[in-house]
């Protein structure tokens, strides 16, 4: 199957929301090539961005998860390679 690489850049507003992002950052693991997650205290607020490569399909579905988690805004960019 082919496959895409993509960022999801991530930022975290309510802490509550945390173990359900790690949740399904683990449920989404075989696909993920690297995080990098960085407190950002003066606003309280966390920032997350998640390398993936994987089919479109499966990089959607973890874009669509993560934008139901309350407290939780993600967006996507897909690599043209």
């Amino acid at each position: 199957m082919e496959t895409k690489v993509a960022v999801i850049s991530i930022i975290v507003e309510d802490d509550k929301a945390v173990t359900e992002l790690n949740s399904l950052l683990h449920e989404f693991g075989p696909y993920i090539i690297g995080r990098l997650g960085i407190p950002y205290r003066v606003r309280d607020i966390n920032i997350i961005c998640v390398a993936l490569d994987a089919p479109e399909d499966k990089i959607s579905a973890l874009a669509e998860k993560l934008g139901k988690v309350e407290g939780v805004n993600a967006k996507v960019t897909y690599s043209n390679v």
